[in-house]
């Protein structure tokens, strides 16, 4: 049997098609739902709709890497040349038949190609929102509420994020490019729901709230340790780390359990192996699972002290709730993991919440800034005038 080519761009324009056959069912009902709103209000519309697929998104491709359908389909952007399984069958029969444990079944081609055809379907709504935004800026001679750079740049990270995801079949799920990929499914959350929240404050006339130069930091110092520890998050996931530590909260019956860190933390190696080539050591994905329990630890401490400061400041009121609230989920679905084997449902519902804490932080951000410092303040011209 002849080895199949990674890329084989024959079914190209038949997965666009498809991408804009998706969009079109989001399009449609943005226009019906808004049929005398003005261009803006359904640019808010369809930001906010485009929002909520790409969460939808995540949490499909979360789905299709931890039911290890990731190769289901070894080639790219199709499924051995053709735009969806159906065409591939033989192929895919004979895989199995050669491989009856491998990565290629019937079913995990469908999973695969359906996450494809959901992303493609996402790229087209970011696409519209692109035109439509440089649209309305042309016709309000300049203006609009979000300016269209930022629509742009979601659309070109949206590209960037295709590149990753085919890197992802092509280099057989290499541990850094599949983490990578978690990564920038998450930018692009935070990159629309940024204008979302813009989107919001125009409409309903809210000034962001404003927030003193040390709850601003918190927020922002919170923020990172949360990109952090989804990055270690998705090292564990694409290392298959989960079950290194089967209990809780000690890791092996030690508090300390052997780890080797060089090896688990080595960033440039295949699936299983060590950089050497070598099976990668237990002890090195005991060290990828216990560095990201710490991590909780450090997270879970800092949501906490931000959302008593957020309390007492009576700021963010919403934002704070979902903060709390998640922090609860995903020590209840982080804990699952580990107590009952990595159910699937568990895991996927550890990764939305992680997804989740993304959105309501960026929420956070944009929806806030930071307070005047009163030197500043007392300098400007209304402060001299009264004097």
């Amino acid at each position: 049997m002849d080895a199949q080519p990674l890329y084989n761009l024959s079914p190209l324009v038949r997965m666009m098609l498809m991408g804009a056959v998706i969009a079109l069912g989001p399009l449609a009902w943005v226009w019906l739902r808004n049929p005398a709103a003005s261009p803006a209000r359904r640019l808010q519309a369809l930001t906010v709709l485009t929002l909520f697929l790409t969460f939808d998104l995540v949490l499909f491709g979360a789905f299709t890497r931890l039911t290890d359908s990731g190769l289901g389909c070894p080639d790219w952007p199709g499924c051995y040349g053709h735009a969806s399984p159906v065409g591939a069958s033989s192929a895919i029969a004979a895989a199995q038949t050669a491989m009856p444990t491998g990565p290629v079944t019937h079913g995990k081609a469908w999973v695969e190609m359906i996450h494809r055809y959901l992303a493609t379907g996402v790229g087209v709504l970011i696409l519209t929102l692109t035109a439509m935004s440089w649209r309305e800026r042309l016709r309000s001679g300049g203006g609009g509420v979000v300016h269209p750079w930022w629509p742009t740049l979601t659309l070109i990270w949206v590209c960037v994020q295709g590149a990753f995801g085919a890197l992802t079949v092509t280099m057989k799920l290499f541990p850094v490019i599949v983490t990578l990929h978690l990564l920038g499914g998450l930018a692009l959350l935070a990159l629309l729901c940024v204008q979302s929240v813009r989107h919001q404050q125009a409409a309903q006339a809210h000034a962001p709230a404003r927030l003193s130069a040390g709850l601003r930091w918190g927020l922002w110092s919170v923020s990172v340790l949360v990109v952090a520890q989804v990055l270690l998050g998705g090292w564990v996931s694409t290392n298959y780390a989960v079950l290194a530590c089967s209990d809780f909260p000690m890791c092996q019956g030690r508090w300390w359990p052997d780890m080797q860190f060089a090896q688990g933390f080595s960033v440039w190696r295949a699936l299983g192996e060590a950089s050497d080539g070598s099976a990668i050591p237990f002890a090195a994905l005991t060290a990828i699972h216990y560095t990201h329990r710490l991590g909780a630890y450090v997270v879970f401490a800092g949501l906490a002290v931000l959302v008593w400061r957020l309390a007492r400041a009576g700021a963010l009121a919403s934002q704070a709730r979902w903060l709390a609230a998640l922090a609860l989920w995903q020590f209840v679905t982080g804990l699952s993991n580990v107590v009952l084997d990595w159910p699937l449902v568990a895991a996927v519902s550890h990764t939305g919440g992680a997804a989740a804490l993304v959105v309501v932080l960026t929420w956070a951000l944009s929806a806030s800034r930071g307070a005047e410092a009163p030197a500043r303040a007392a300098c400007s011209p209304s402060s001299r005038l009264s004097a």
